[in-house]
């Protein structure tokens, strides 16, 4: 005998940032909502985001933090739902956080402060939310019903949401699932690829640089494209043993494709040939290693320099050799080898095509009552709280109207 389907207004294929956000706003408004995962618990992105602390937003929210082939996609969510409105319900819920260096809020105490809020804003809006929970199957009827097979039981929907998020950080349940529904559906997906993730070296770099495993040097750093927009990321890097990671690397790895390089300015606030200048004139007798390490990890300069050099007093160096010094520090030029991948990638770069959802509700143009919403979507923040902001704005967007 085949199991009776149960009937409600919204199934949200993922209890997500996104997810749990619209699921709020669909039931404030009265409709039926029901949450389907097969995690064992929801919302465990934010459980480990921020080292447990989840950098929820950012003080500083702009289109120009994104990455989307419709870079304009994303105005329209980020204006109407802003990161002063999430705030404010993280106010609402006495949540304490802290604001860090370039805007970035974190919570005081734990990630689970924000996950409580929501899983209880769901509980208040009458959500329902089903984990363990395997989807077998979506179709739509001549009804214009979704059909929605699972491992927790057969649904109706006459709308359905997909947010069910990226390939990144495969640990925590990632599954391409959005990206197949949304295919089955007609969508166009454009190329995923692991985003704000550590670069790996060439091996002759890796050789030379793996020595330098925990070094980490404030650093400016762009490439080609990044050159293009006069954009660069002046934030830490941080040597490991398979590359390169930190902040400033995790930004740049958005931008950065196979086969380019990357360019790294490892003392953005020093003139490195106007200090050796000096020096060299006031205190010839100094070696070169004393000098720099004033302003560069010790450990960094036999590896960037070579050990004869560092030893050089400063009176023996030419202006043309303190020239060449200064621009491998400054302008140190180095080809990546690939990424670490999804395994330790933050965010999912490309997904489904923005020019055929509505900017306004994140609705499909092509199929009625279909939704997509957060990282399943053509749309990726900067590092910094950026791409739980286009959670939040877009899973808002989406229950404002399903």
């Amino acid at each position: 005998m085949t199991a009776k389907k149960i009937k409600t207004d919204i199934v949200i294929i993922g209890a997500s940032a996104s997810g749990l956000m619209c699921a709020i706003e669909a039931g404030r408004r009265g409709r039926k909502v029901i949450v389907l995962d097969h995690a064992n618990k929801a919302g465990k992105k934010i459980l480990m985001s921020g080292g447990g602390r989840c950098n929820f937003t950012n003080m500083d929210i702009d289109a120009d933090n994104f990455i989307s082939h419709n870079p304009h996609f994303c105005k329209s969510a980020l204006s109407r739902y802003t990161q002063w409105d999430f705030i404010a319900m993280v106010n609402e819920h006495h949540i304490p956080y802290h604001e860090r260096d370039l805007g970035k809020l974190f919570c005081e105490n734990s990630a689970k402060d924000i996950l409580k809020m929501l899983l209880d804003e769901c509980s208040r809006s009458g959500v329902e939310i089903r984990l363990n929970c395997d989807i077998t199957n979506v179709d739509k009827d001549n009804t214009d019903e979704f059909g929605i097979e699972s491992t927790a039981g057969s649904f109706l929907a006459r709308s359905l949401v997909i947010a069910s998020g990226g390939l990144s950080i495969p640990r925590m349940c990632a599954s391409p699932l959005g990206y197949k529904i949304a295919e089955q559906f007609g969508h166009h997906i454009w190329p995923t690829r692991p985003g704000l993730v550590p670069l790996t070296l060439q091996p002759e770099d890796k050789d030379k640089l793996e020595q330098l495993s925990g070094v980490s040097v404030k650093s400016d750093v762009s490439n080609e494209h990044k050159k293009e927009d006069h954009i660069n990321f002046n934030e830490n890097i941080l040597f490991t043993h398979r590359g390169l990671s930190g902040p400033a690397i995790l930004q740049i790895s958005s931008y950065w494709h196979a086969g380019e390089y990357i360019d790294i300015d490892l003392a953005p606030d020093s003139d490195i040939a106007g200090l050796l200048t000096a020096r060299r004139d006031q205190q010839p007798n100094l070696k070169l290693k004393t000098v720099l390490a004033e302003v560069l990890p010790k450990r960094l300069l036999p590896a960037l320099l070579g050990d004869q050099i560092i030893d050089t007093t400063l009176q023996n160096l030419s202006a043309n050799r303190i020239r060449e010094i200064a621009s491998q520090i400054q302008q140190w030029r180095i080809r990546p080898n690939g990424t670490e991948g999804y395994r330790t990638a933050e965010v999912t770069l490309g997904g489904v095509d923005c020019d055929e959802l509505s900017s306004r509700t994140m609705a499909s143009k092509k199929v009625d009552g279909l939704y997509f919403i957060g990282e399943v979507v053509d749309v990726t923040g900067w590092l910094g709280g950026y791409n739980f902001q286009w959670a939040w704005s877009s899973g808002w967007c989406a229950g404002q109207v399903v």
